[in-house]
């Protein structure tokens, strides 16, 4: 069945919002003075198909779905080139689900082996017309707050810990993924402070940490033709990126480096509570 089509008055509110916060982040890329402009996902978590096809048709393609059934169902009602970022917690058992939608663009919330054995088997013995591997980011939790998801961060002096141990597995082992990246979400209080945010600078170190000891690792006597190919297309993908920063504060993500931010209310618009 067709999408039925937002109101003229709420897509022109979206396409709006929309054309600000683009303007935003290139007014961020252009004070950071380096890189390209970083990759914006709307993220449409709660919100009707019909929001959705505005801003596609409006030239959007990337955007964000925090629940597996919810992501399925726009995604069989939506067009096939829209680009799908999962950014929920990741459970096992929806692996399958969403390794099954054809048009899935990246995984930003990977934590565990389990998870990516899950997605690697689901993607090897089930018929797709995906083409290419799929992308996955691993979570990061540099806040240390209990209530979220993501493995520690590496400090500059680490050359192991589960972050290293999922990376080397990922390269090694499952070769429908893609290790994209690393991710986080900034804790509040920290997007609040005029100072630089330490949970930013934390996943930078991560990620710079996380390439140095797989690169030395693909380099060392012994090392897998997984893992030596998964280097170099890390090395051809310009590096591992950085998925951080959300709508209370992209801005000083971009500022300090991300290349992947995820922007819910401040285009959506505020989100009934979930039934």
């Amino acid at each position: 069945m067709p999408v039925e089509p937002a109101a003229p008055e709420r897509a022109e509110e979206l396409r709006e919002n929309y054309d600000k916060i683009v303007r935003e982040v290139e007014q961020a890329t252009q004070r950071r003075g380096a890189g390209p402009t970083p990759r914006l996902v709307t993220v449409s978590k709660y919100k009707p198909a019909s929001d959705i096809l505005a801003l596609y048709e409006h030239g959007v393609r990337h955007f964000g779905e925090n629940y597996p059934q919810e992501l399925e169902g726009k995604a069989q009602e939506l067009p096939k080139d829209i680009a799908w970022h999962f950014i929920g917690t990741l459970q096992s058992n929806k692996c399958k689900m969403l390794a099954a939608i054809p048009n899935l663009f990246a995984i930003e919330t990977l934590t565990s082996v389990k998870a990516a054995n899950h997605l690697h088997n689901a993607l090897s013995s089930a018929p797709s017309s995906r083409s290419e591997p799929l992308n996955v980011f691993i979570q990061i939790n540099t806040s240390g707050e209990e209530q979220k998801s993501g493995l520690a961060a590496l400090t500059s002096s680490s050359s192991s810990g589960e972050a290293v141990d999922l990376a080397l597995h990922i390269l090694d082992k499952c070769p429908t993924l893609r290790l994209r990246g690393v991710m986080t979400i900034g804790s509040l209080d920290a997007s609040k402070s005029a100072m630089p945010n330490p949970d930013f600078e934390r996943l930078t170190e991560t990620r710079d940490r996380l390439v140095e000891v797989l690169r030395s690792k693909a380099q060392s006597d012994g090392a897998s033709e997984g893992l030596r190919k998964g280097v170099e297309q890390i090395e051809r993908d310009g590096g591992l990126e950085l998925s951080m920063g959300m709508s209370s504060d992209f801005v000083e993500a971009i500022e300090q480096g991300s290349t992947n931010v995820r922007v819910g209310s401040s285009i959506m618009g505020s989100r009934p509570p979930k039934q």
